[in-house]
């Protein structure tokens, strides 16, 4: 027995009155549709519509939104869609696998629900994410994305969907594409980046620090209006720590510190600026809002060496530094307040620590 031949053909009707009604060419042979057959059914004026190379839409209609984004995961992995003959009674839409594809740029950002992102029926192309080596290309609504380093998708809908932060980065590298915005100038395309980027940071969707990094791997930072966004974006997310981190204090008990300080020996030099210090015990609290910053690797080596240096320094003089992350602070808050409020306890143990004049910064 020829296990690749198709079961009794059933009748068509039966296709496009199932519950999916995208299907690849090689979907539709296990349901004993041959090739010339699927064609007969896309010519002008016939039942279905063929959206991309290998991908038939089941009805003469314009498709959907979800049937486009169905349609460009299926086109970016028809290759893989292949299987056994459709069984009679089976379920006829089971959630397909999409095996190393993912939808991203704008079209992913919508789907994640930000609301400065175009609504999906304006999108004239939609991002599909794919492995660097798969040999496809872009066509009709269809854009391939490819990278060396395929994320975990998130589901949205069923749909597999690159993280923010990715997506994020191939919605910046996409928007010179009017199709995308409706916009090609400039002012326009720097006005949709600072947006796209605030909401990330405002609607709690990441922090700031992996959109950097994704950013600099895409190389956008040689981009003016993405590193001006960029510098919004940090000082975004540094405010909204500085919120959680006073929250932090308020809600768990904590002894009020000195908030804003720059720290310096009497008669002596600056030893760095602080988020928090508890001068009676010597405690200090830095927010660690550190990020790959435009100017390069030795540019961000500096900064961060500054910031070890600082904190070895202060530890030397008897001051306990304690290093709190956004993400910590908005995901654990109460197990940073417990780690503050150890160190507090734990000065009666320690020597005094050296005096420093406390200044406002």
């Amino acid at each position: 027995m020829n296990h690749n031949t198709p079961l009794s053909p059933r009748p068509l009707h039966h296709l496009a009155d199932g519950g999916r009604r995208v299907l690849t060419t090689a979907q539709l042979r296990t349901h004993g549709v041959s090739a010339a057959r699927a064609t007969e059914q896309c010519r002008p004026g016939g039942p279905w519509r063929q959206l991309l190379p290998g991908v038939v839409l089941l009805h003469p209609g314009p498709p959907t939104s979800e049937e486009r984004l169905h349609a460009v995961l299926l086109y970016a992995t028809r290759q893989r869609t292949a299987g056994v003959p459709a069984q009679p009674g089976a379920d006829e839409s089971p959630a397909p696998p999409y095996a190393e594809a993912m939808i991203t740029g704008l079209a992913a950002l919508t789907l994640h629900g930000f609301s400065c992102a175009p609504p999906l029926p304006s999108l004239d192309v939609l991002d599909v994410l794919v492995p660097r080596l798969r040999r496809l290309r872009s066509t009709g609504c269809a854009r391939v994305v490819r990278t060396s380093d395929l994320p975990v998708p998130t589901r949205v809908t069923g749909l597999p969907v690159a993280p923010v932060p990715r997506a994020l980065a191939d919605a910046v590298a996409g928007l010179g594409n009017a199709g995308n915005t409706g916009n090609t100038g400039n002012t326009g395309n720097a006005d949709t980046v600072r947006l796209l980027l605030a909401e990330a940071v405002r609607g709690g969707h990441c922090e700031p620090a992996a959109v950097v990094r994704e950013l600099t791997r895409a190389r956008l930072l040689n981009r003016p209006h993405v590193v001006d966004a960029v510098d919004s974006l940090l000082a975004e997310g540094r405010a909204a720590a500085e919120a959680r981190l006073y929250r932090m204090v308020r809600d768990h008990g904590l002894p009020d510190p000195v908030w804003n300080v720059d720290l310096r020996l009497p008669g002596g030099p600056h030893l760095g600026g602080l988020d928090a210090y508890w001068p009676e015990q010597a405690v200090a609290l830095e927010l660690d809002t550190r990020a790959p910053r435009p100017g390069g690797r030795a540019a961000d080596d500096a900064r961060w060496a500054e910031h070890a240096r600082k904190r070895e320094l202060l530890e030397r003089l008897g001051i306990t530094v304690v290093h709190v992350t956004p993400r910590a602070l908005r995901d654990a808050s109460e197990q940073q307040a417990t780690v503050v409020r150890t160190a507090l306890t734990a000065s009666a143990d320690r020597d005094p620590a050296a005096y420093v004049v406390v200044l406002p910064r």
